[in-house]
């Protein structure tokens, strides 16, 4: 068996969706999948306690390359996700996915094509890509 694409996904998708077909549905969905992404990972930090968070602010100094900027950039995070946590985190960005399969069904756009813009994007602005 071959492995799943996002074209795939979004075909699945298009034959799956009944309940939320409007575009204002899609969207509000989408938007609040992608706020349980962001507690599922906080739950992480906050009630499993498998991942801390150090945030402090990022020391660039001017001496210094880009090359050697890019490696004393931190991400601020300690640990290793537990296997409960990353599995409710892979669940919620799953449906975040559907909802993002869903919204661009609607729009027919093609999320490969989306997945291709954006490398071209990347390869062309390097490191300058502001994201």
């Amino acid at each position: 068996m071959n492995a799943p694409t996002l074209e795939h996904l979004q075909q699945q998708v298009s034959e799956l969706l009944l309940r939320h077909r409007s575009l204002m549905d899609v969207m509000s969905k989408y938007g609040q999948t992608g706020a349980t992404v962001n507690r599922a990972v906080t739950k992480a930090v906050t009630e499993c306690g498998c991942i801390q968070l150090h945030a402090k602010k990022q020391n660039f100094p001017e001496e210094i390359g880009l090359q050697e900027a890019k490696s004393n950039v931190e991400n601020h995070l300690s640990g290793q996700l537990c296997e409960h946590c990353k599995e409710a985190i892979k669940d919620e960005l799953g449906r975040n996915l559907f909802y993002m399969s869903a919204l661009s069904n609607l729009l027919d756009i093609n999320l490969n094509d989306v997945v291709d813009h954006e490398t071209q994007k990347c390869t062309t602005l390097g490191l300058f890509k502001l994201s």
